[in-house]
């Protein structure tokens, strides 16, 4: 039973964490003035009137690039904490990593030439 009651700021913690986003958007949805114009309707573009179309379509393959550095921000990120946490070990572990990191490039290197086939 006290395991229980050990556990209960942990679950009102989640709840304040979980309510306070809905809670102040809530409070400002009521707090703000409501005076809609055709100025605040207008596309901004760093102060300048818009011209042309604001709907652009973009390429798949910028998202590809975020993706991938994604990835090896990760990679970099784990692989300093294993090599700062294990710099001890054997040469096993770092047969283990070396070879994660391969298959880490080879992906890569067969997202980046399936992009190029994508772009001609």
């Amino acid at each position: 039973m006290s395991l229980v009651v050990s556990y209960i700021p942990l679950v009102v913690l989640g709840v304040l964490a979980l309510g306070f986003a809905p809670a102040a958007w809530l409070v400002s949805r009521l707090l703000r003035p409501s005076k809609p114009s055709q100025w605040q309707d207008m596309t901004y573009e760093c102060g300048s009137e818009p011209i042309g179309v604001a709907r652009v379509q973009f390429r798949f393959q910028y998202y590809a690039f975020g993706i991938i550095f994604v990835v090896f921000d990760l990679v970099a990120t784990f692989l300093m904490l294993w090599a700062v946490a294990y710099s001890d070990l054997s040469t096993t572990a770092t047969l283990f990593v070396l070879g994660f990191l391969a298959m880490l490039l080879l992906g890569v290197a067969y997202a980046l030439k399936k992009e190029e086939s994508i772009w001609i």
